[in-house]
């Protein structure tokens, strides 16, 4: 049956909507400009007092046109991040006078190597992939390169470093991207007379580059460091400095622990042979979320994530804990003690502090946004 006046009122809301996309178009023209002119000027690919302000004013008139301050400032929120990736696409945050080079990714064709082949082209550079498949070798890209970069599987990397260290030219860098820095950056070390930079980037192939988190180790030449930081961060990276021990204590935690909770978590689940879709009729925002990112985990590729965790120097020690954490709450759960259990949620509460309060807000932003795709 026809709904005219529905139908109607449909029809004005897309053409609002089309109206929101051509203005989002304008502005990203606009932001195109905006690149030009940071780039010229020497400016920076984020200017924080800029966006607290916009976001203040935003919310401001937000609420005095009877719209959800939150809302909006979650709308812009992206709209912002959306328009610095796109800046950091098109060399914002490169100088000028910055002198392109030639980058050889040794394991180029694999999933974070290709980022970093994409990286380093849009920054300008010239990128050599050298792989088990490609007609260029290993040796050759690296004799060729003013920067080698190391992207092969944990259990090959300092097999990989031992054989293309001497030919690093002395006035090059060679860096790797490995999850695990104490062994890889003691190799490089060794191997090679050039620069030397131990990378961990915190992300996946798919993620895209803003404001994701990448682990500097240095080794060996300040100045090369800095140009690996400058690259990085004018792609709008965020840059963490840490020794390579340093890092790998950091790991045991957010890498071993984390996958290691999940893995307990979704071998259980597979283990208690309920049916997922019973589960799932019944499952709240906070539950889907756990389980999301289980089975994003399982989905993925276990020679990955096995030497992530068998690698690192802490693993043992890093699960003995849990399991000693994990046997602590089955005792009190088994005995029925409310007075062991309030005590233990005050030790983690004591744990956690102040960031709790941030932790209840952006998982409330993060659970919202969940409910409105589900």
């Amino acid at each position: 049956m026809a709904k005219p006046q529905l139908n109607a009122l449909r029809a004005q809301i897309d053409q609002v909507d089309a109206e929101i996309l051509a203005l989002l178009h304008k502005r990203m023209a606009i932001v195109t400009e905006v690149a030009k002119a940071k780039r010229a000027e020497g400016a920076s690919l984020r200017d924080p007092a800029r966006e607290a302000a916009i976001l203040d004013d935003r919310r401001q008139r937000a609420q005095d046109l009877g719209l959800s301050a939150e809302f909006v400032e979650s709308l812009f929120r992206l709209i912002m991040w959306a328009s610095r990736e796109y800046q950091a696409s098109l060399r914002a945050g490169v100088p000028l006078d910055s002198e392109p080079k030639t980058v050889a990714v040794i394991g180029g064709r694999g999933g974070l190597g290709k980022r970093l082949c994409e990286l380093f082209r849009d920054l300008g550079h010239t990128v050599l992939v050298a792989d088990r498949s490609t007609e260029l070798s290993p040796v050759d890209a690296t004799r060729q390169a003013d920067v080698t970069v190391i992207a092969v599987p944990i259990a090959v990397t300092e097999q990989v470093i031992r054989q293309l260290g001497p030919h690093v030219p002395k006035h090059g860098l060679l860096m790797d991207i490995t999850s695990i820095k104490g062994a890889p950056v003691a190799a490089m070390l060794a191997a090679t007379q050039a620069s030397v930079v131990g990378t961990h980037p915190m992300f996946g192939p798919g993620a895209p580059f803003q404001n994701q988190r990448i682990v500097i180790c240095r080794g060996r030449g300040d100045d090369w460091a800095r140009w690996v930081e400058d690259t990085f961060r004018s792609r709008g990276l965020v840059i963490t400095h840490a020794s390579a021990e340093e890092h790998d204590r950091a790991m045991a935690l957010v890498q071993v622990l984390t996958h290691y909770q999940t893995q307990v978590l979704g071998l259980t689940l597979a283990r208690l042979g309920a049916p997922l879709s019973e589960g799932l009729k019944f499952t709240s925002p906070a539950y889907l979320m756990e389980l999301y990112v289980a089975a994003r985990h399982f989905g993925q590729d276990p020679a990955l994530y096995g030497p992530i965790e068998m690698e690192n120097p802490r693993t043992a020690q890093i699960t003995e804990a849990f399991i000693h954490a994990a046997n602590t709450v089955q005792a009190l759960l088994v005995a029925r003690d409310q007075a062991g259990f309030a005590a233990m949620f005050d030790e983690v509460r004591d744990f956690f502090g102040a960031f709790s309060a941030e932790a209840t807000e952006k998982s409330k932003f993060m659970i919202d946004r969940l409910v409105e795709r589900s």
